[in-house]
């Protein structure tokens, strides 16, 4: 079975220096507290680190720059440092040198990363995912699809098993 990553428009709007979470859910009925709470407590059910986030960056970049890693047979290792740095270690996937930074721990070419982000090399293959999520009305993050199911929300190993079996992946 093959995993296909896909970007998504998760507040496309932030600005590059970002917004704290008390300006990103201003005016609405969330309270950043129990969300806070409830993503900690779902972390640590699944094992996943999670730093002490206070802010929220424009990730589209980073989805731009994680396309192209993705064509360097280096996509998993990309997006699980990027994942690492935003929501372990609280950086700015915004901040160009951030990003350069991510693509040489992943073991590559910073200068070609360089121009795939000053030349926006996959801005066309991420606005095209950007309108795939649309078009079958996602609207939060992580997603799971298969077929016409999907699965939202972080999920146990048995929940995304249970997903695959029903749409006919085969058990080694």
């Amino acid at each position: 079975m093959e995993i296909k990553w896909r970007a998504f428009p998760l507040h496309p709007d932030t600005p590059k220096e970002g917004l704290t979470l008390e300006q990103l859910f201003a005016g609405t009925p969330v309270d950043i507290d129990i969300m806070l709470q409830n993503l900690r407590k779902k972390s640590a059910e699944l094992g996943l680190p999670l730093g002490n986030r206070q802010k929220t960056y424009n990730s589209r970049l980073a989805q731009e720059l994680g396309k192209w890693a993705e064509s360097k047979n280096a996509g998993d290792a990309f997006h699980a440092e990027a994942f690492k740095a935003y929501f372990v270690d609280g950086k700015n996937i915004a901040k160009l040198s951030v990003l350069w930074d991510l693509t040489e721990f992943v073991g590559l070419n910073r200068e070609e990363s360089e121009s795939v982000i000053l030349n926006r090399t996959f801005k066309k293959a991420v606005d095209e995912d950007w309108a795939l999520s649309w078009k079958n009305g996602i609207k939060a993050v992580p997603t799971f699809m298969m077929k016409n199911d999907q699965l939202v929300g972080a999920q146990s190993y048995s929940i995304l098993e249970k997903l695959l079996i029903s749409n006919g992946v085969k058990t080694k």
